[in-house]
Formats: structure tokens, C-alpha cells, sequence
């Protein structure tokens, strides 16, 4: 039985990249733009998945959402938990729309329509990061302020009824004590000088003690998922072993809890503000390209899609930060 053997003709390629032979109809760009989402979700996944293990060891110390980002643009000193983070996020999904229409202009070789919405698309971006930046501000900056005992625990300051109280409100100053700038201690001054909080343990004692309303709560969360107030009598002894005055949050301390979402926060936010960033710089870059004409000598607008696609990727990976950080 003789052997039947097809071939192929030389000028036939499995797949070139060419425009009649495409995996599942997408082109080499798009292609590649998916094989960057989906490893950037994995990535992302990650962060998230190392944030959840960490929320669910230390829970009982772990900050409110609802306590810490309570901060609105010139409304100082009122309570508006979350708004601006939901704001935030409105003005980004919002952004996800703009880049939709973008795309499906593009698909009609509207250039008009396209450099129209790419435009509110950027601008969206830029508010969201610039959102952002405030947000971190705010949070390195503190509100209340807090004490840090020896052995690391967190004490915070209320009034009878449970409501935050700040150490502005009761530390007291002290005649300045100074020690002699010797040889020892000169780089402490020189180098340390700056990063000292605005209240020393001993004024923040004294305070306290000078207003008997006060009461300390801890970061230990109760059943009610509520902070723990200890009574005037415990609140006096647990305030003897304080040894740091925490103001805001960094890398080192946090006012508000748990020193790992601090780290968390700055880190996951951080690499998600980086990825808006990033896009909103292509997306300048792609918004001059529209306005040069260079897609309309080209009868193509494939370059709008690709960018959309890297866009609605960083907005649904928003909702996923926000659901995690803000809401759960």
C-alpha cells in the first residue's frame, strides 16, 4: 500500500501575523497587549491574595476602612467616610465609558469623535491620580494621632461617648528639655531632627491626665467589630508603658492599626496609581497620534482598541483594590 503524503505549499504559513490568518481573530498587537493583561492580573492577583492571608492573621488589629479614609476636599474636619474613595472610583469607571465610545469612534473613523473622548478619557486619569496623591497625603499625614507602647500595641484617645479624640486637643507642652549636643548624640539632632513627632510621650501623659473625660481604646477589635475602650483606671496604666507618639502613617508605624496595611496600602495602591499613570501617558501619546491624523492615513484605529483594552484592565483592577481595601 503506497504511502499518502499531503504538503503544504511553500508560501502557506501557519500563521505570520498577517491579516487572513489570525488565532482566534485578533491581531499580533492585540495579542500581545492579552498576554500582558493576563499576566499583570496574575500579579496583581498576588498582591491581593498576600493582602487577604495577612487581614485574616492579624484581624484583630486590623484598621477600619470606615476610620481611616474619612477625608473630603475642603470640607476639613467633617466625617465623610469612604465618599471620596467611591468618587474616586466613579470618576474612573466613568473613564472606562469615555474609552468605549473612543473605540467604537474609531471603528467609524471619527477622528473627531476619537480625539473627543480620548481627551475626557485622559482627563478622567489625571483626576483619579491626582486623587490619589491627596488620599496618600492625608493618610501619611494623620488625623488624630496615637501612642505605641513598648511592646508594640497601638493606643488611641476617645471621649466618654467613644469619639476619636486628637492629642491637639489635650497634649500639653512642656518646658523644652535639651540634652547637650556632644559627639555621641550630634547625629541624632542633625539627622533625626525633622522626622520627630509635633508631641513627646511625657506631654501626651501629662495631658491625658490633665482631662479625666479621656479614655483609651485599643486596636483589638471586639465581637461588634468595634475597637476595645479600656476604662480610666486601665486606660492610666496602659498609657505608663508608652514609649512612641505615632502621627500619620510610613513604612514604620501607623496610627491607624496594624503596621502591614500601612505597608499593603502604599505598596498595592501604589502599583495600581503607577499602571494610571502609565496608561495616562499613552493615552496622551495615542490622543496626538489621533490629532497628527496619523490612524486616519492608516484606515485604522487599532491602536485606540489596544490602549483600551490596557485601560479597562487597570479599571476593573480598581474594583477589585477598592472591594478589598475599602469595602470588605
Amino acid at each position: 500500500m503506497e504511502a499518502t503524503v499531503t504538503t503544504a505549499n511553500n508560501d502557506e504559513k501557519t500563521w505570520g501575523g498577517g491579516e487572513h490568518i489570525q488565532p482566534l481573530g485578533a491581531s499580533y498587537g492585540k495579542m500581545m497587549m492579552w498576554f500582558f493583561i493576563v499576566s499583570d492580573a496574575l500579579t496583581f492577583s498576588g498582591f491581593l491574595a498576600a493582602y487577604g492571608f495577612s487581614r485574616f492573621k492579624f484581624i484583630e488589629t486590623w484598621p477600619l476602612a470606615d476610620e481611616v479614609f474619612t477625608h473630603f476636599p475642603f470640607m476639613h474636619g467633617v466625617s465623610a467616610p469612604m465618599y471620596y474613595v467611591a468618587l474616586m472610583t466613579f470618576i474612573l469607571i466613568f473613564s472606562s465609558v469615555t474609552m468605549v465610545l473612543a473605540v467604537d469612534a474609531g471603528h467609524q473613523l471619527k477622528k473627531t469623535k476619537v480625539a473627543v473622548y480620548m481627551f475626557l478619557t485622559i482627563i478622567g486619569g489625571l483626576i483619579f491620580v491626582g486623587s490619589q496623591a491627596w488620599e496618600w497625603k492625608n493618610f501619611i499625614k494623620g488625623e488624630y494621632g496615637a501612642v505605641e507602647t513598648a511592646g508594640g500595641s497601638l493606643l488611641q484617645f476617645v471621649d466618654a461617648s467613644g469619639k476619636r479624640v486628637a492629642l491637639a486637643d489635650f497634649a500639653v507642652k512642656l518646658p523644652e528639655q535639651r540634652e547637650a549636643l556632644t559627639r555621641s548624640h550630634a547625629t541624632w539632632f542633625v539627622e533625626d531632627a525633622e522626622t520627630q513627632p509635633t508631641y513627646t510621650v511625657a506631654e501626651v501623659q501629662a495631658g491625658f491626665k490633665a482631662h479625666p473625660e479621656l479614655l483609651i481604646r485599643t486596636e483589638q477589635l471586639t465581637d461588634k467589630k468595634k475597637k476595645t475602650v479600656l476604662t480610666r483606671v486601665e486606660s492610666e496604666s496602659r498609657l505608663g508603658t508608652a514609649k512612641y507618639v505615632v502621627e500619620g502613617a510610613n513604612l514604620t508605624r501607623n496610627e491607624y492599626g496594624s503596621k502591614l496595611f500601612a505597608d499593603f496600602f502604599f505598596f498595592i495602591t501604589g502599583f495600581h496609581g503607577f499602571h494610571v499613570f502609565s496608561g495616562v501617558i499613552i493615552n496622551i501619546i495615542i490622543f496626538f497620534n489621533v490629532l497628527l491624523g496619523t490612524y486616519e492615513k492608516r484606515r485604522s484605529y487599532e491602536m485606540v482598541e489596544k490602549v483600551g483594552l490596557y485601560w479597562h484592565f487597570v479599571d476593573l483592577v480598581w474594583v477589585f483594590v477598592f472591594t478589598v481595601f475599602y469595602l470588605v
